[in-house]
């Protein structure tokens, strides 16, 4: 995969693995759009880049909205190349207790909008025969985390929609990646939803000792490079990211690890 020349555009590339792929991808000779809802911190990045980019901020649950805004990023060179969908918010809290509206947000947030977008973009890349479509999903759209009914709910069904996709527009030679992170040293956690739809507020020692953002970015661009279909991301041998393959070789063994993690919650 050789980036040079390429438009890519990044959702959520404000903080975390969307700011370090803008990184990583400029570097590679890619004119990058950055987008989520954070201006000033978009045009940050954006000052840090080594080669072009549009600042194009927008709500992604804004849904009439999105024509207009797919609009500009393929009218700034012409075409999207790369599209990936990073924007997302996980969650923490009990599933008894988590108000309905809050399992709304985060299938809006982490589902519907990256799919809303991608429906967008594709038709032009299939015009042309070309392009390549980028989900980030988690480990969690995997395996069912306590906490996290939700965030797993909304990456298990981004993993299944970008799955079942990639099997439907191979033959338009668009290519379709799934990348699976497990803990990476971002504000995920301290952004994630609780029960009430409020902010946590703080962070947890699983994430704090995660990977950088950066060697996220790095695992990503290797495997975009090897021509991965699907990308885990992770510190190698670390205990998430052995429940990717615990999943498929003893899925009784994966539920009983997380029916006891959950005993003192």
């Amino acid at each position: 995969m050789n980036l040079e020349g390429q438009t890519v555009w990044i959702t959520g590339a404000s903080s975390g693995i969307g700011e370090a792929l803008a990184v990583a991808a400029s570097a590679a000779g890619a004119a990058v759009i950055l987008s989520g809802r954070r201006e000033a911190e978009l045009r940050r990045v954006a000052d840090g880049l080594s080669g072009d980019s549009l600042v194009l901020p927008f709500d992604a649950t804004d849904y009439d909205a999105l024509p207009a805004i797919v609009a500009r990023a393929e009218g700034w060179r012409g075409r999207v190349d790369m599209l990936v969908n990073n924007a997302g918010i996980s969650q923490r809290s009990l599933g008894i207790e988590t108000k309905f509206e809050v399992y709304r947000e985060l299938m809006e947030v982490d589902f519907f909008a990256p799919l809303r977008l991608t429906q967008l973009v594709l038709p032009a890349m299939i015009a042309r025969k070309g392009g390549h479509l980028v989900a980030i999903s988690s480990v969690a759209g995997k395996a069912g985390s306590p906490l996290r009914t939700g965030y797993c709910a909304a990456k298990h069904a981004v993993v299944g929609y970008f799955d079942a996709l990639r099997a439907e527009i191979a033959k338009y030679g668009v290519s379709v990646t799934v990348v699976t992170p497990g803990f990476v040293r971002t504000a995920i956690a301290k952004h994630a939803l609780t029960a009430d739809g409020s902010a946590r507020g703080y962070s947890d020692e699983n994430i704090d000792a995660g990977i950088s953002p950066a060697e996220a970015a790095q695992q990503i661009m290797d495997g975009l490079a090897a021509g991965q279909r699907e990308i885990p991301v992770g510190k190698a041998g670390s205990p998430e990211m052995l429940l990717l393959d615990l999943k498929r070789q003893n899925p009784d063994g994966l539920f009983d690890i997380m029916a006891n993690m959950a005993k003192n919650l």
